[in-house]
């Protein structure tokens, strides 16, 4: 985990806008439809909360991109709320990156409480098979499955902002139905700790007891704590 606060999250590459101009085409207020008159096909209803867009002179034309397809542009992927929802996009998102080079890494900007434990490993796997570096950074937290993502950024490459949070934990769950099946899925759960108990160990360069007795319970850290333990890696 490497700390700097006056790195920029964001710096585009010398040259890849060049003379063209940027326009702005966030929905200011006077910009909303009124409530009362409903949508039509021709005039589709707006959300204040919408991400904005910019509009990019090409030619004699303009193209339209939102905020993300933007960041996509300049190799960002944002990895923003629970990794449930988010878990398909993101691993379409590292394979067009892959597709577009092998050689210039990928940022990946991680602010997420976890979620499912599978979705979080098809995006590690993701990771793992790209032979692009990926470079983690920690903006606002990186919990349970978020935390994993962080550790799997390519070694040297993995970052936290100064008042970031971090926490691990073993997986929890719930089981119901017979006792045949409440056992069955006890021991999934089981065997999934065993697995990212691995990989955690794999990515710190942590022994497999020092891994095991963190992840017990609830384990905040700030970036420094978290540097420390990855401080063998």
């Amino acid at each position: 985990v490497w700390i700097h606060p006056r790195t920029p999250l964001f710096s585009p590459r010398a040259g890849a806008v060049g003379a063209t101009t940027l326009k702005s085409g966030f929905p200011f207020s006077s910009d909303l439809p009124d409530p009362s008159t409903p949508p039509t096909p021709s005039r589709p209803l707006k959300k204040p909360c919408d991400p904005p867009s910019f509009f990019l002179s090409q030619g004699r034309g303009e193209r339209a991109y939102d905020i993300y397809s933007r960041l996509l542009r300049e190799r960002i992927v944002c990895v923003m709320g629970s990794i449930d929802s988010l878990a398909s996009l993101v691993i379409a998102q590292l394979l067009f990156l892959q597709s577009e080079s092998n050689k210039k890494p990928i940022h990946m900007y991680i602010n997420s409480p976890g979620g499912s434990v599978t979705s979080g490993l098809a995006i590690y796997d993701t990771m793992q098979y790209v032979l692009t570096p990926v470079c983690t950074w920690c903006v606002g937290q990186a919990a349970s499955m978020g935390s994993l993502l962080l550790a799997a950024g390519a070694p040297g490459m993995r970052h936290a902002l100064p008042n970031a949070r971090i926490m691990v934990h073993q997986p929890s769950g719930g089981a119901r139905g017979q006792a045949t099946d409440i056992a069955i899925q006890a021991e999934e759960i089981l065997q999934l700790k065993r697995q990212i108990n691995g990989l955690y160990a794999k990515h710190t360069g942590q022994p497999l007891p020092v891994i095991e007795a963190a992840m017990e319970r609830d384990r905040y850290l700030s970036p420094v704590e978290a540097q420390e333990l990855i401080s063998s890696h």
